[in-house]
């Protein structure tokens, strides 16, 4: 795996990134960096963030993972400055922000970062053509502009119509992807979001990743997503870190952690994810072999999972490669062994 602090190929990177709360908590790390948690702890200190390295490439959809009070949020608000690390270094496009003045970081906010989280924000005294347009307000886009740039992101998540409502007049779902657009308006290179769609009920949660999914595939945005839920992870993720106590402990793709867990704690936070949704028909397949009789093609990233309802009559999928072409097989009994193991 590439070294992430070294990672030219990187939208963002966080070196050894610390955020330590307490009194005189720069000044102590300073002299003791590098302790544990519970070092910190037992010296009067919260270590929210440890040493934490990882990059994030462009376009792709990066999810950090842990349970509450991990340092997730911590950290995400570290990568926006909207909370200061106490060490290390951030980097964005190449540009170290913690180095950047106050302006510069209201510039970059305003004009590169989109950030979206739990709770909706949305002006309850605006309409929905209102809300999404108020960040190229504060640009100092003239109204017509920023009209139809809002009308046209209200129209993408799915509002369309709506445009003069106010939130209240509006369900959660409905008020969230107000707050989606609202963040997309100003046509962010990386968007954050923390938790987006922890305060809805599944129907409607399973919607919004579905929405998020058909959005991702027009914008193709860099995401850094935050969630507690694994299963919303494999739907979403390119890849995911799975943080705890102010440390990542292992970073990789939903099926590099379900099957290689660096740990007894990755593997306990994994362990009850079904493996068929998980795991891609290329890490079951066969080697391809002459006369083999194929009900169909199936690529080779697809989850075993996904490829079950494909076999119709027939007990073999072809596996294709990236380009197409045919690079094994997939057998049924393979597939519905994964499927019964749970």
């Amino acid at each position: 795996m590439t070294d992430p602090a070294t990672d030219p190929a990187a939208k963002l990177e966080c070196r050894s990134v610390w955020k330590v709360f307490g009194p005189g908590a720069d000044a102590f790390l300073a002299r003791a960096p590098n302790l544990e948690a519970e070092a910190l702890s037992a010296a009067g200190y919260i270590g929210a963030l440890r040493d934490v390295t990882l990059s994030v490439a462009e376009g792709e959809i990066f999810v950090i993972m842990g349970l509450s009070g991990s340092g997730k949020s911590t950290l995400v608000r570290c990568m926006s400055r909207l909370i200061e690390p106490s060490a290390g270094e951030i980097l964005f496009n190449g540009e170290n922000l913690l180095a950047a003045d106050p302006a510069r970081m209201i510039q970059i906010r305003r004009h590169q970062m989109g950030m979206v989280f739990q709770h909706f924000a949305l002006l309850p005294h605006m309409t929905v053509l209102a809300n999404v347009a108020f960040p190229l307000e504060v640009q100092g886009v003239a109204r017509a502009a920023r009209d139809a740039r809002a009308l046209k992101m209200i129209e993408l998540v799915g509002l369309a119509g709506r445009e003069n409502y106010f939130p209240r007049e509006l369900s959660g779902g409905q008020q969230q992807r107000v707050g989606i657009a609202r963040s997309l308006a100003a046509e962010p290179e990386l968007w954050f979001l923390d938790e987006p769609f922890s305060a809805l009920d599944p129907l409607i949660r399973r919607e919004m990743q579905d929405e998020f999914i058909r959005l991702q595939a027009s914008l193709e945005k860099t995401i850094v997503f935050i969630t507690h839920d694994f299963d919303e992870a494999i739907r979403l993720a390119d890849r995911v870190a799975i943080m705890k106590d102010g440390a990542v402990v292992q970073t990789g793709t939903p099926e590099e952690l379900v099957t290689r867990p660096a740990d007894g704690y990755v593997a306990e936070f994994t362990k009850a994810v079904t493996r068929a949704k998980v795991v891609s028909v290329a890490s079951i397949m066969l080697p391809l072999s002459d006369g083999a009789s194929c009900a169909g093609d199936v690529p080779h990233a697809t989850r075993v999972a996904d490829a079950a309802p494909m076999f119709g009559a027939g007990d073999m999928l072809r596996v294709t490669g990236s380009d197409g072409t045919p690079v094994g097989l997939l057998r049924r009994s393979d597939v519905a062994q994964m499927m019964m193991q749970g």
